[in-house]
This record gives structure tokens, C-alpha cells and sequence, in this order.
């Protein structure tokens, strides 16, 4: 299929829209009320610190909802407000925020049905309306709204977008896409069927696994078994690992995707030479800015003297568990929650590990003087830090009472 030229058709559709339907000022109202704090921004004036009484905090410097959620959020609110009563669908979570997909509930906006793990579309009708989310959606799944005719809202962030575009221009010079990421997401399986031949890998230790394979070959079953959820069909690891491109899902690791790009590169130019080094090898830069100030703002927050880092995200989260993965790394006592619920008490917290367990730590907040680290994912409002900071200084101040 040439998803390019069917991308093109699709924006020139009339049911296609992807700049919003002019009501941006009365949905940034509305918007300013449910999702914005006063108080984030008194600590933002603060210099990034609050304190009171035993407790400081420490705000990230970047942080929270990125322009590319708001604009998707935005757009879906404008999107209700311009269709009062038809029937609106959304094929995945707007973005990884609960409170936000709640709200979204609350409007009557609709989540495609799934059934065994696959999309049940036919319960959209013509004329209906349906919400593409920040992360985009499949080339299949666009092609079927299409083709039912109902009214398609793209909300996709433009830095996926890109990917897409890497993505493509890797197909159109014969080149295998490995894409830095994880096979599961909605972001990764967009973008990879906007992919010719592509290879998804999840961290440095699997790079490394493909790229001893291309140097000195192995066992290409086991290699096949590996990589079987994760690669495009009928994918040859003999043949298909001899020109690639490098590409990403947006929200991983900064420094993780230039280390696998780094790593291909070299493979490659060892390989075939330096000077064959553009025939087998393609790399542009599609790291998103958002993710990349916030994983910066998160460096320079751990190499202060805190206590302990409470990372607040969705737990679906990739850019959130990112994040986390940083705390993790500077051995920071480290709480990735979702929301103030999680809060149980001063003694206990229900929190993500890593692994993707869900766990309850008891003791989780120290007695005495505390500096607490916090920092949001991209998809998360500035009102939910808000509630988790003042749970925080309301627990400390009922301590300090007693």
C-alpha cells in the first residue's frame, strides 16, 4: 500500500480535520479550569521551590502537559462542543492521563470497542464522528474510517508525525526501519505501518543482540522467535538487516535512542566501510522536543539533595516510566503514582515499580525535614500535581501537630 499517497487523499477529504473548528478560546477557558493550578504556578514564580513547614519541594523545570497534548486535549473538546449531538468515538486513549480519559467519558465521547485485543469498528456509523489521539493511529485503522465515511479528527502530535515521515522515507530508499521502542504502543504500531520493512527494539541489550546478528550472523530461528510481535511480515534477518534506517516512538530515553543510532552506525560502517557507510545505513533526528526538555529537567532535579522523586504520570505512560527509569538510575527513593488516591496515608503509597507491578510501600514518607523531588509526564495536568503536592504538606503538617 503507498500510505503516502493514501495520507494525502485523506487530508484532502472533506471529513478530514485536523485544525480544530474555531472555538479555541472558549475551550482554552474551559480548559484553564479543569486542568491548571495556581499553585504550580506560584512555585514556578518560586523558582521551581515551596516550602512549608518540614517539607520543600522541588519542582522539575520542565514538566507536565506538553504543547502536542494540549493540542490534542484541546482539539477533542472543541471537537464536542462543534458536534453536540452526533456520536463521537476516540480509537485509543486521548492521551495516558485517567482523569483526562475520565472527563472524556464524561463528555460522551466514546472509546472504540476491543474484543480479543482487536477494534471493533463496526459500531461506528456514517456520519458519525471519530477522534484520532495525540499518538496517531494505523494506516489499516484510518483506512477503515475512511472508507465508512464519517468525520475524522486528527489530533496526532506533529512531532509522530515526523516519525512517520522518517519512516517513509526509509520504505522509499529500500531501508529497514528499526524503530527504538515498544511493539505494544499505540505510538510504535502507527508508526510502523507507515514502515515497509521495520524492526522494533526495545533497549540497547536487544541492538545489541541484531547487531552482533549482522555481523556475525546466528541462529535465525531463535533470532525470528525473539522478534516475533516485533518485526513486519515475513521479515528476513539475513537479508532485510543489510540497508537500515533508525526511527523512535517519541516518549523513550533521549540518550537510549542515540546510543542504539551510535550503535547501528558503527555496526555498519564495520561491516561495509566508511565509505559505503550511506548506502546501508539512514538517521534523522526524531527525538521529541518535549520529551527531551523533560528528561533534561529530570538530570538536573536528581543531582539535588533530595529525599525522595514522586513521578506522576499515567501508568501507561512511556515518556512517565521514563522518567521513573531516571530516579531508578540515581538510586532516589521514587513513587510513580497516577493520581492523590494512591496516597493511602503518611505510612502507605500505592505505586508502579518499573516492572509494571503495582505495589504498596509502607514508611514511603521520612519523619522530620524532607526535600521532595517532583516531576509529571507529558500528559499530565497541572491540577493533579497539584493535589499530590498539598496531600503531601497536609500529611507532613497532621505529623507535625502530634
Amino acid at each position: 500500500m503507498d500510505t503516502k499517497a493514501f495520507k494525502r487523499s485523506l487530508q484532502h477529504s472533506e471529513n478530514y480535520n485536523r485544525k480544530g473548528f474555531g472555538h479555541q478560546a472558549e475551550v482554552a477557558t474551559q480548559l484553564q479550569s479543569e486542568f491548571q493550578s495556581n499553585l504550580i504556578q506560584q512555585i514556578r514564580d518560586r523558582n521551581y521551590t515551596l516550602q512549608r513547614g518540614d517539607v520543600t519541594i522541588r519542582l522539575a523545570q520542565a514538566f507536565g502537559f506538553c504543547w502536542g497534548v494540549e493540542r490534542a486535549v484541546a482539539m477533542a473538546y472543541e471537537t464536542r462542543q462543534h458536534f453536540p449531538t452526533e456520536r463521537i468515538w476516540i480509537t485509543n486513549e486521548i492521551i495516558h492521563n485517567p482523569s483526562v480519559n475520565q472527563r472524556m467519558q464524561e463528555m460522551e465521547v466514546q472509546f472504540i470497542p476491543v474484543e480479543a485485543n482487536i477494534k471493533d469498528f463496526s459500531v461506528v456509523d456514517i456520519g458519525d464522528v471519530v477522534i484520532l489521539p495525540a499518538f496517531g493511529a494505523s494506516v489499516q485503522e484510518m483506512q477503515i474510517l475512511h472508507e465508512k465515511g464519517c468525520k475524522i479528527v486528527d489530533t496526532t502530535c506533529p512531532w509522530v508525525s515526523k516519525v512517520w515521515n522518517t519512516v517513509e522515507k526509509h520504505k522509499k530508499g529500500e531501508y529497514t526501519s528499526i524503530i527504538h521502542g515498544k511493539y505494544k504502543h499505540e505510538e510504535t504500531v502507527a508508526t510502523s505501518s507507515f514502515a515497509g520493512k521495520y524492526l522494533i527494539v526495545l533497549n540497547l541489550q536487544e541492538a545489541e543482540y541484531v547487531t552482533n546478528y549482522i555481523l556475525n550472523g546466528g541462529n535465525r530461528e531463535e533470532f525470528l522467535a525473539k522478534f516475533a510481535k516485533a518485526c513486519s511480515a515475513g521479515f528476513d534477518p539475513d537479508q532485510d538487516l543489510e540497508r537500515v534506517g533508525i526511527a523512535n516512538q517519541t516518549t523513550m530515553l533521549k540518550g537510549d535512542t542515540e546510543k542504539i543510532g551510535k550503535l547501528f552506525e558503527r555496526t555498519m560502517m564495520q561491516k561495509y566501510s566508511p565509505t559505503e557507510l550511506n548506502q546501508h545505513f539512514q538517521s534523522f533526528n526524531t527525538i521529541c522536543d518535549a520529551t527531551q526538555e523533560r528528561q533534561d529537567a529530570m538530570l538536573e532535579l536528581v543531582e539535588q539533595n533530595l529525599d525522595l522523586m514522586v513521578v506522576i504520570g499515567g501508568f501507561n505512560s512511556s515518556n512517565t516510566t521514563q522518567l521513573q527509569q531516571i530516579a531508578f538510575d540515581w538510586n532516589i527513593p521514587s513513587y510513580h503514582i497516577d493520581s492523590v488516591e494512591r496516597i493511602k496515608s503518611i505510612d502507605s503509597i500505592e505505586h508502579r515499580q518499573l516492572t509494571g507491578e503495582l505495589v504498596i510501600t509502607e514508611n514511603w514518607l521520612p519523619k522530620g525535614e524532607i526535600v521532595v523531588g517532583i516531576t509529571s509526564g507529558a500528559s499530565t495536568p497541572d491540577k493533579v500535581v497539584e493535589d499530590i503536592i498539598e496531600k503531601i504538606f497536609a500529611l507532613k503538617g497532621t505529623v507535625s501537630l502530634v
